[in-house]
């Protein structure tokens, strides 16, 4: 899944700077004390530079070596990890390592293996609030790429085996605890295709008890919640679920007051809100929005959260199923809005229930009717993601603006050459 040479480098994680000295030493010690015959030395040892760079091959070749070696069974002995610091030590440096790094160290033996596609590293990682946020995004159909702004490095993730229906299908995307699901349809049903970042391939996910489209999802750590949506017969719903990827199940949630189709979710101050969509009863732009409680398990109806737009351009004049539905993102509980018919970044102010304009969308990011343009939380910074539309080809960009009092000056992270327009996206954190 790396592209490119990796070494073992703590990053940019919480933690104070006597901590940050300790884990750097014991992270450059896991790989040297984890090798029994050899140090791994870039510089000594060419086959293991080989097998760092050589990107497709390792995939299949790391998948392959694991699947033909016997996995551990129940608790990790300290002495199958690094014996010398302990199990406890060894799993707190493996915490602290960046998880870019996790590939190189799967492949140092099959205990180091284990752990890792166990899950639990990065389950102790969230209680512990340590957190990365990667990009991934589709610009062609089946086929993800990955963005760590970390270290500004690309991947590329295994394409996707599914029939040409699926492929031309609506789809929806959504990253949650360490999976991405896409949700579609194929000949006769909906489906979700489930890639794990631990084992680096696709499978199928357990569909919904309601299979839908067009709905509005957020998610928050291994958690996420649709609402909405169309079923099979395209009927507009007012139906919600819970996905918990721990366990792969989903549970049904109270309905929501009002059923939609088109709209989008995300998570604010530990609730789920709903914004926008076409509504059942008149196929008109809803302007209310909803929020569900989770600790009371109950739907609260806020009207006018999501006025239509004024002088909202050649957007006003198409037929509402054809704009996208809201471009909207989250950063630090505080609810952002890509308008991009006039290409404006707006803000949500909760007392007074209204949108405050706070600058520019980035210029060359374009969009038909919204369609082809991501809007995403990554952190504490808002990105967009899109580009020019050029004959034959076209550049992607990543820009970056992290909220602040003066006005968005917006960072181009990356680009590459590649389809400008995006599909789908999803922001995983773990």
């Amino acid at each position: 899944m790396l592209e490119g040479p990796s070494c073992l480098v703590l990053r940019n994680l919480p933690s104070s700077c006597e901590q940050e000295s300790n884990w750097i030493y014991n992270t450059f010690r896991v790989v040297e004390l984890s090798n029994n015959k050899s140090h791994l030395e870039v510089k000594d040892e060419p086959r293991s530079r080989k097998s760092f760079t050589s990107t497709e091959s390792q995939k299949k070749e790391e998948t392959m070596k694991f699947n033909d070696e016997s996995e551990p069974t129940g608790k990790i002995s300290s002495t199958s990890l690094i014996h010398q610091i302990g199990r406890d030590n060894s799993i707190n440096c493996l915490l602290h390592c960046s998880r870019s790094d996790y590939g190189s160290i799967s492949s140092l033996n099959k205990s180091f293996r284990y752990l890792i596609r166990s899950g639990e590293l990065y389950r102790l990682r969230r209680q512990m609030g340590i957190i990365e946020h990667w990009v991934y995004f589709s610009c062609n159909l089946l086929e993800w790429e990955a963005f760590d702004p970390i270290t500004n490095r690309w991947m590329r993730l295994p394409r996707m085996t599914s029939n040409e229906c699926f492929m031309c299908s609506d789809k929806e995307s959504l990253a949650v605890g360490t999976e991405l699901l896409v949700l579609g349809k194929e000949i006769t049903s909906h489906v979700i295709y489930k890639y794990s970042i631990l084992t680096n391939s696709w499978s199928f996910g357990m569909n919904m008890n309601f299979p839908r489209c067009l709905f509005g999802s957020a998610s928050i750590g291994e958690i996420a919640i649709i609402a909405g949506g169309c079923d099979s017969n395209g009927n507009i719903l007012s139906s919600a679920e819970l996905y918990n990827s721990e366990n792969g199940n989903w549970i049904t949630l109270p309905s929501m007051n009002k059923a939609r189709k088109m709209c989008s979710g995300v998570f604010m101050d530990g609730k789920f809100y709903v914004l926008g969509g076409i509504g059942a009863e008149n196929a008109k732009s809803l302007t209310c929005g909803e929020v569900y409680d989770l600790n009371m398990g109950s739907w609260r109806l806020i009207p006018n959260m999501f006025p239509q737009r004024s002088g909202g351009g050649r957007a006003g004049e198409l037929p509402i199923v054809a704009e996208a539905p809201p471009l909207v993102a989250v950063v630090n509980n505080e609810l952002y809005e890509a308008d991009h018919a006039e290409k404006e970044l707006r803000k949500y102010n909760k007392e007074r229930n209204l949108w405050v304009s706070v600058g520019r969308l980035p210029e060359r990011a374009v969009s038909m009717n919204g369609w082809g343009l991501a809007f995403r939380a990554c952190g504490d910074r808002l990105i967009v993601i899109g580009g020019p539309r050029t004959l034959g080809g076209g550049i992607i960009e990543l820009n970056s603006w992290t909220p602040a009092e003066d006005l968005p000056k917006w960072e181009v992270l990356a680009r590459k050459h590649s389809g400008s327009f995006v599909y789908n996206c999803a922001v995983m954190g773990c």
